[in-house]
């Protein structure tokens, strides 16, 4: 197929568009560069032994992604770009809304006007409200509660509406949990510059000596060790999900993608203790407003229409996570001595 990628110089994005020219598919990137790496698409594309054609811009352009659309004709796109960070969306939230519901809206006004109808949308876990129980299934309650989680839902409706109004046209929202891990060669993964949001990237950082310490958010939740518990899923089982996605036909569709499996902070502590050969420093802090004891998906959808299932397990996520990390201690901007 011919696939355009929005965003395919990203974390997720990156090793997609690896996956995808692997398979075989003809691919082109956007992305405007603001979190993504012209690096990643580089690695990407030798890892493939392929080439991507790549075009720095940004989706709420709507007039440049016509032009493009005309010029590639694909076939699909996938819709990763956007912004991702709950910390960050809950001072900013015009800046959310901007780019991930006005990026999207423009995206799809730009495949109305081409004729594109077909794509796969980045949407995550976070839409899923309080009231939810876990597992979280497709038809588990929705209420986000904060601006990114708002963002992602405001999109799947917009995808809902416009199917419902052309029958042709094909969506499918994949709601993530948790992604890490990365390309086994340790050449495609996640940098995050400042600190991050997410569980493994800040213990890496705490490895690394970029930060003090884990901070535990409470030890007295209703789980086996008092800590939090969340599905955590390989990002190549991930992209797997998106390459299967593919295959979905007309209508607006959602399935979870994540293991089925939750793990503790303590228990994702250890691991990667394991992985990396070294102890690391961790606190109990207070608990943060908002959060859940448990956050796990329900596969079973994704698994019985697409036929897809996660492979890969926690040691093999944080063994990855660190060869990434080993090799790019600064970034995609810098690569440790020795690294290939």
């Amino acid at each position: 197929m011919r696939v355009l990628v929005t965003g395919g110089a990203g974390y997720i994005g990156s090793l997609a568009v690896w996956r995808l020219l692997a398979l075989g598919h003809t691919v082109s990137v956007v992305d405007n560069l603001a979190n993504g790496s012209l690096a990643a698409v580089q690695s990407a594309e030798d890892l493939a032994g392929r080439a991507a054609d790549f075009v720095q811009a940004d989706i709420r352009d709507t007039d440049l992604l016509i032009r493009l659309l005309r010029d590639v004709q694909p076939q699909a796109v996938l819709h990763f770009a956007g912004l991702k960070s709950v910390a960050e969306s809950v001072a900013l939230p015009l800046r959310y809304y901007d780019h991930n519901v006005q990026g999207s809206l423009s995206l799809l006004r730009a495949m109305q006007e081409t004729a594109v109808r077909r794509i796969i949308f980045s949407s995550s876990a976070t839409v899923y409200g309080q009231a939810a129980r876990a597992p979280f299934a497709e038809t588990s309650p929705i209420e986000p509660v904060n601006p990114y989680g708002r963002s992602k839902w405001m999109v799947e409706m917009m995808l809902r509406d416009f199917c419902a109004a052309d029958p042709a046209f094909s969506a499918v929202a994949l709601r993530y949990f948790n992604p890490v891990g990365a390309h086994p060669s340790g050449r495609l993964g996640e940098w995050v510059a400042g600190a991050p949001n997410n569980l493994l990237p800040y213990i890496i950082g705490v490895v690394q000596e970029r930060f003090e310490r884990v901070r535990i958010f409470g030890d007295d939740y209703p789980t086996p060790d008092g800590s939090g518990v969340r599905d955590y899923i390989h990002v190549l089982d991930l992209v797997e999900g998106h390459c299967a996605a593919l295959q979905v036909g007309p209508g607006f569709s959602v399935y979870n993608l994540g293991t089925g499996i939750g793990y503790s902070v303590h228990e994702v502590i250890r691991a990667m203790q394991v992985a990396c050969e070294r102890a690391i420093p961790h606190e109990v802090v207070e608990r943060r407003s908002g959060d859940v004891a448990i956050s796990i998906a329900d596969p079973a959808r994704a698994r019985h229409d697409l036929g897809w299932q996660a492979q890969y397990d926690l040691m093999a996520m944080c063994r990855d996570a660190w060869r990434f990390a080993e090799q790019h201690p600064n970034g995609y901007g810098r690569v440790a001595a020795g690294a290939s």
